[in-house]
């Protein structure tokens, strides 16, 4: 297939998709060219494209057009009669006068064909038929009915007969796309604008999958700004539009890696000019997206649920960098990792915070007294009250809690062994038999016992508040009731109502957050890029923690600090 010829690029040389490529995606935030991009791709004969709208396809009723409109030309030349041309309709109506005039027409020309004498093969598979395939794969409740050379519908649970105007949007648009695919030129490029619209996400990806299955000889071109759909996409090219310069008429566009996009990197970058953090939770529930969203206020903060989603997030982000100019990085939850995992996370940029979960935050000694002393309590009371019971609470759990540690550690070790490669089963298994020898996590029990009992001995609260999961504590420790607060969602709410001010309380709040984080500066600056990882890490966070920054508009930097043990 011919490579697409693209309108005229800010860029030298021009970005070119690859020929090979049967699925390009256009993808851009409202305003920034899409629309005027795909007209003058379009408007490009050498192009052969074929457009798909859905919205002029249902709504837009008007006399047949046989010059601009390459469907209206084909009803122009069909034998579908004249008074039934001139009617006024919409392009839909059209598309299914013209499947019953392709349809005779074939009878026509079999039946001709026999009674010449000649040989004819009848016609088996014609386009109806195969609309009339995709339809009942996507509707399986539905009948799609030929009845006295008109096209009706049904419902298997109904003996009611209607014409399509009764369809629902979404069942008109999938006729729509179904049947006007099948009139495309050979090894066109069909454009489709907005192609998720009117359809059900549940049906989005089954019908385009099948669609492109109608008409492998073609290129589909995808113009969209859906995240959901533009992730059913697999494997496709993405192009991305982020603006249009009317003086110079040209555009600043990318093509990006295939399979690079994902709705999270999506929603990050476009429309953004500020630097992205991701984080654990979602906007509602979250107490990551609340609280570091008043940490870092140069940021756009993006909670993505998982731990797991926001380290690919980050990952591919910054792998993207040269496209979108901004830099990612993310926070997640400390949960029990080793110094080792944490250095490798930090090395890409993933910041993992000195307190095992968010929770423990709002338990770090300047948050607990600046709660305190908001609700006129003494803080030094408070906050001696809360350590007394977390030390006291951490030393019952000591051991249940090593174990927890033990066998976090022990499950990332094992993966990390088998994720090796082997020459035959025999080297599988004789490295899988001696893995519990080499990963001892006995030793690494006793090794965390006796490390957890030197925090209790020592009184080191902050360093039980690194290891210490326990989601309860939070609400278990009393530290509501001690600040005279009814439960702990109160005292989170106010601890964050505390950090909106810009007064001494949350200035302490903000720093004890960011030692945590182990984060001096979060202010976006203009510099090159660094990134600078620790060679040796220490049991506590040590190590030098990289800083990243970029000299574009909006870029992040992070300057951070050692930890000292």
């Amino acid at each position: 297939m011919k490579p697409l010829i693209l309108p005229a690029s800010k860029h030298k040389p021009s970005p070119k998709p690859s020929g090979d490529s049967r699925r390009l995606v256009i993808i851009g935030a409202n305003g920034a060219g899409k629309t005027r991009f795909t007209d003058a791709m379009c408007a490009n004969p050498e192009n052969n494209t074929f457009r798909l709208n859905a919205i002029d396809a249902l709504y837009a009723v008007s006399p047949l057009d046989a010059e601009h409109n390459a469907i209206d030309s084909m009803v122009a030349d069909s034998v579908i009669p004249e008074a039934e041309k001139r009617r006024p309709q919409c392009r839909l109506e059209r598309l299914l006068s013209l499947l019953m005039s392709d349809e005779l027409v074939n009878l026509l020309d079999y039946k001709i064909a026999r009674h010449a004498g000649e040989s004819a093969a009848f016609p088996t598979t014609t386009r109806l038929d195969r609309v009339l395939e995709l339809w009942k794969a996507i509707f399986p409740g539905s009948n799609m009915l030929v009845n006295s050379g008109k096209i009706r519908f049904s419902r298997r649970d109904s003996d009611d007969i209607y014409r399509a105007y009764r369809l629902s949007d979404g069942e008109r648009v999938v006729l729509y796309y179904a049947a006007a695919v099948l009139y495309a030129p050979k090894d066109a490029n069909i454009v489709v604008d907005s192609p998720e619209m009117f359809l059900h996400p549940t049906t989005m990806q089954n019908l385009w999958n099948r669609i492109e299955e109608l008409r492998p000889d073609c290129r589909m071109v995808y113009v969209t700004h859906d995240l959901d759909f533009a992730s059913t996409r697999l494997d496709a090219e993405v192009l991305w539009v982020r603006s249009y310069d009317a003086g110079q008429k040209c555009w600043d566009y990318d093509i990006m890696p295939r399979g690079a996009v994902t709705p999270d990197i999506y929603a990050a970058i476009v429309g953004e000019r500020k630097p992205v953090l991701f984080v654990e939770g979602d906007v509602v529930h979250s107490i990551d997206y609340r609280l570091y969203s008043l940490i870092f206020k140069e940021y756009t903060v993006k909670p993505l649920g998982s731990c797991e989603r926001v380290i690919e997030a980050t990952r591919t982000f910054n792998t993207l960098s040269d496209f979108h100019h901004l830099t990612a990085m993310g926070i997640v939850d400390r949960d029990r990792r080793d110094d080792r995992e944490i250095e490798y996370l930090r090395s890409r940029n993933i910041n993992v915070p000195a307190v095992a979960e968010i929770e423990n935050m709002f338990l770090l000694p300047e948050v607990v007294a600046a709660v305190a002393e908001a609700c006129g309590r003494d803080a030094a009371t408070v906050v001696q009250a809360v350590r007394t019971y977390i030390l006291g609470e951490f030393k019952h759990m000591a051991n249940a809690q090593a174990l927890e540690h033990t066998r976090h550690r022990v499950k990332r070790l094992v993966e990390y062994r088998i994720d090796g490669k082997f020459n035959n089963i025999n080297a599988l298994q004789q490295h899988l038999a001696s893995l519990a020898d080499e990963l001892n996590p006995r030793a690494i029990y006793e090794g965390l016992c006796r490390e957890f009992r030197g925090y209790i001995s020592q009184g080191d609260y902050l360093s039980v508040l690194r290891v210490f999961n326990y989601k309860p504590m939070l609400a278990d420790c009393g530290v509501a009731a001690l600040c005279g607060i009814a439960n702990k969602d109160r005292y989170i709410r106010l601890a964050l109502r505390l950090l909106r001010g810009d007064d001494e309380r949350a200035r302490r709040i903000r720093m004890a957050v960011l030692r945590a984080l182990d984060i001096e500066d979060t202010k976006p600056r203009s510099a090159t890029v660094q990134t600078s990882t620790a060679q040796t890490p220490t049991p506590r966070d040590a190590g030098s923690r990289g800083t990243t920054s970029r000299n574009n508009d909006g870029a992040a930097a992070l300057t951070t600090k050692k930890h000292k043990k």
